[in-house]
């Protein structure tokens, strides 16, 4: 099997793991992976993640021009912003994951570091992430508030609609969005208990010992 029909069997099997797990439903969220050739392959406007068929993935050869499967997402303007500022890119996820999406939606939600420091592993796998502001559905202007960043962040929480994460490949970037998730899943399982976070001594020791890129 060729490494182009490996990498389309690997998409959908990691999108179908997140849609089983019910990290996405219907027809949200999509997927990018770049491709051994410098081209990328996206999942299909209006797809579930449940029922991605590698066959009918987007294909966009090195150019961006796109030639081959089916229409690709209506957020191409999100992938194409972290690929075009971050030159390690490899792979970009966006879900409407919903722990994510209710602690975007709280009054007090940090737009800085969107994510409370209770575990180690957001921090190693994520730096900071950047809330974003609402932003209409397939709204080119979500690509120019990444680009906006400068290359900054790996990871930004759109309010009101759902995370994205660009990973080194496409198992990386599933992972850090895994982890974004269930880290607002914790967040809202214990609001309002005023659970012990990570202290910022912990912090810092966790950034220099795995080298975590943080954005002061």
């Amino acid at each position: 099997m060729s490494a182009d029909a490996n990498l389309r069997d690997h998409i959908c099997l990691l999108a179908k793991s997140m849609f089983d797990r019910g990290l996405t439903g219907g027809s949200t969220g999509n997927i990018s992976a770049r491709t051994p050739d410098g081209g990328l392959l996206v999942s299909p406007t209006g797809t579930s993640f449940g029922r991605l068929d590698p066959a009918r993935l987007s294909r966009f050869d090195v150019k961006g021009r796109l030639t081959g499967g089916d229409a690709p997402t209506k957020e191409m303007s999100l992938h194409s912003a972290f690929y075009d500022t971050r030159s390690t890119v490899g792979a970009v996820v966006h879900l409407h994951a919903c722990h994510s999406v209710a602690l975007s939606m709280m009054p007090d939600a940090n737009e800085d570091d969107f994510l409370p420091h209770l575990t180690p592993y957001a921090i190693m796998k994520l730096g900071k992430v950047k809330l974003l502001p609402f932003f209409m559905p397939g709204d080119s202007a979500m690509g120019d508030a990444v680009r906006g960043l400068a290359g900054k962040r790996s990871a930004v929480m759109l309010a009101n609609h759902g995370p994205v994460v660009a990973g080194k490949d496409v198992e990386a970037a599933c992972n850090a969005i895994e982890e974004l998730e269930d880290s607002a899943r914790l967040a809202m399982m214990t609001r309002g208990m005023s659970p012990r976070e990570l202290s910022d001594r912990d912090v810092l020791k966790l950034i220099t010992t795995f080298n975590v890129e943080w954005d002061a």
